[in-house]
């Protein structure tokens, strides 16, 4: 079975990688770790955790969205609603509330969601962000709950992956057929690879 680790990165947009820096490697204390770009593009990584990142795509042109409430309903194409960052203790979400008010942030009240305590705001390109702490001695990965009064049918079969609907791996990718291609970032730590 495949084993998961993380969101290796999450990838966004800004028409300011600068404000998106000062934000959240300055205020939020996420490291910039990777930086990829050329005429026309940038793309910068910040590490969230050990396992996983935040990702900033700078194209000319772009511009920060509308604000639209967390969780507020929508119609028509939509594909996106906001991202929750996880906090190691209730103080941290304490401290983010208050380092938000202080840089001239909007920041919700700490809100309990039952097992997570969340604040919500929006980061300078207008995406809606939640910082979310657990609730001590209530853990949704070992215990999970469904508290929808009416569930999915597919929910109804339970928390456990049901491979057997979908096709089985009939024929894996050989070892010699198993090719890596250069794309962005490879000149950076691997030096230009040149067709041969």
């Amino acid at each position: 079975m495949i084993k998961f680790n993380g969101i290796n990165h999450l990838a966004m947009a800004t028409g300011d990688m600068d404000r998106t820096i000062r934000f959240w490697r300055d205020l939020l204390g996420m490291r910039l770790v990777a930086g990829l770009g050329q005429p026309g593009y940038r793309h910068y990584f910040f590490e969230i955790s050990e396992n996983d990142l935040i990702a900033f795509f700078e194209w000319p042109g772009v511009e920060t969205v509308p604000k639209k409430d967390h969780g507020q309903p929508v119609t028509g194409p939509y594909i996106f609603d906001h991202v929750s960052f996880g906090v190691e203790t209730e103080e941290d979400l304490w401290a983010l509330k208050d380092k938000f008010s202080a840089a001239g942030f909007q920041v919700s009240d700490v809100i309990d969601h039952g097992f997570i305590h969340s604040i919500y705001a929006f980061d300078p390109n207008g995406i809606p962000i939640e910082f979310s702490h657990n609730v001590e001695g209530i853990d949704v990965r070992k215990n999970p709950q469904m508290a929808d009064s009416t569930p999915t049918a597919k929910a109804q079969e339970g928390p456990e992956p049901n491979f057997d609907k979908w096709p089985r791996v009939e024929r894996p990718t050989p070892q010699k057929e198993r090719m890596v291609y250069p794309g962005a970032g490879s000149e950076l730590f691997h030096g230009i690879k040149k067709a041969g």
